[in-house]
This record gives structure tokens, C-alpha cells and sequence, in this order.
């Protein structure tokens, strides 16, 4: 956790323990940064305003050091629609506003680790591998028969969301919920597109993985021997 206000910091690592979580603090963003290199984190909650390193560029230098899915959560003073966007832009998985009940903060936070699937019993950042088809969250590579898939941010999203859930039958609702937002208000229809993406990227041979369950939503199958 990296924020520079003393008391907001102690309070906030405090409650968290509290929670379960397993804390590290940090006041500023080189401390952040060296922090996370002597212990990898699981999910960074990051304030906005530091004094030495804007948290976006912080959250830059994380991405790169431990991973385009290292799960994210902005804190900020600064509340306006545009600073919102801003923040999820920048690649934030959350952005909460000062002040915040602290009850809020930690189910945001199960909301994204759930999201980016490390509450699972799967160890964070390990590969997912389906048939043929294997995906590094940590390199942020998917291969399938051995040959490089190239996807977009949010393809890639939505790959790591199916295969996680391989073999279960998962609703259009929810995976816009969890995938693009889970308070995200858009159309259903979006993931007909995506996964429409998918589908001619991974699904190109003969054995296809993704599969519409009509009425419902999708499955990605583990193929039979």
C-alpha cells in the first residue's frame, strides 16, 4: 500500500491486516517500487498524488516490473468524472475516492482480486493451460499448438476470465461484470464482440475451445482425448 499520508497509511494497513490481507507500506513511489521488488505484491493499492512519483507513472513501472495483470486500486482526493477516467485509463483496476468507508475499500479490493483471479487457490501469476492453449499472465503470452497468439489488452482479459473458468458455463452478465467492470452499465452485446475476436485469433483449426451455451452465455471446453 502506498500512501504518504502517516495516519491514513497506518489506519489503512491496520484495518487490512485486520481483514486478512497481508500488508506492505510504502510512503512514496521509489519506495513503493523498491518495496515490491524485494517482495512481489499480489495487488497494489496506490494514492494518486505522491511527492516524488505520480502514482500513474508508479503504476507504469510496476506493470513492467511484475506484470500487465498486477491488480491496481487508486486512492485520490480528486473526484471528478474526467479524474475517474483518468485513473481507469491509466490502467487502474479501481479508483476509490477520499473519503471512503473503510468497508468499501476492502470489497473493492476482493472485487478485483476476484476479478483478476489471485483469490483463487491457483498461485498468483502461474500459467493457465487448457488443451493446447496456455496463457502467461505474467509475460502476458499466449500460445496455442506452441505458436504466439498476439491479443489485445481486453482479449486477453477475457481469455484469462474463460480459462479460469474452463468448463463452466458463464453468463454474458457476469462477465461483463467481472471482466470489463463490476459496476460497469454497458451492453451485454460487447461480449458477443470480444469474444467473436477471440474466436478468430485462438479458434482457428479444427478443435474449438470457446463455445456459446445459447440463452446463457459461453464455456471454454477442455477438449476430450
Amino acid at each position: 500500500m502506498v500512501e504518504d499520508d502517516p495516519t491514513l497509511r497506518e489506519l489503512l494497513a491496520a484495518s487490512l491486516r485486520f481483514a486478512g490481507f497481508e500488508v506492505g507500506t510504502a510512503v512514496d513511489g521509489e519506495a513503493a517500487l523498491e518495496l515490491a521488488e524485494r517482495e512481489p505484491p499480489s495487488l497494489v493499492v496506490l494514492d494518486v498524488m505522491l511527492p516524488d512519483i505520480g502514482g500513474f507513472q508508479v503504476l507504469q513501472r510496476l506493470r513492467r516490473a511484475h506484470g500487465e495483470d498486477l491488480p491496481v486500486v487508486f486512492l485520490t482526493a480528486r473526484d471528478s468524472p474526467d479524474d475517474k477516467v483518468d485513473g481507469l485509463s491509466a490502467g487502474g483496476d479501481d479508483y476509490v475516492t477520499k473519503p471512503f468507508r473503510l468497508e468499501e475499500l476492502i470489497a473493492r479490493i476482493h472485487a478485483v482480486l476476484r476479478r483478476s483471479g489471485r483469490s483463487s487457490g491457483r498461485a498468483a501469476g502461474a500459467p493457465l493451460v487448457v488443451g493446447d492453449l496456455e496463457l502467461d499472465p505474467n509475460a502476458h503470452l499466449v500460445t496455442r499448438g506452441g505458436a504466439r497468439v498476439e491479443l489485445s489488452q481486453t482479449e486477453f482479459k477475457l481469455l484469462r476470465y474463460l480459462m479460469e473458468h474452463a468448463d463452466q458455463t458463464v453468463a454474458k452478465s457476469r462477465i461483463v461484470r467481472d471482466v470489463w467492470n463490476h459496476d460497469f452499465g454497458g451492453d451485454p452485446s460487447i461480449v458477443e464482440s470480444y469474444v467473436s475476436y477471440l474466436r478468430r485469433k485462438v479458434d482457428r483449426g479444427d478443435r474449438k475451445l470457446i463455445h456459446t451455451v445459447r440463452g446463457v452465455g459461453y464455456v471454454l471446453r477442455t477438449p476430450r482425448s
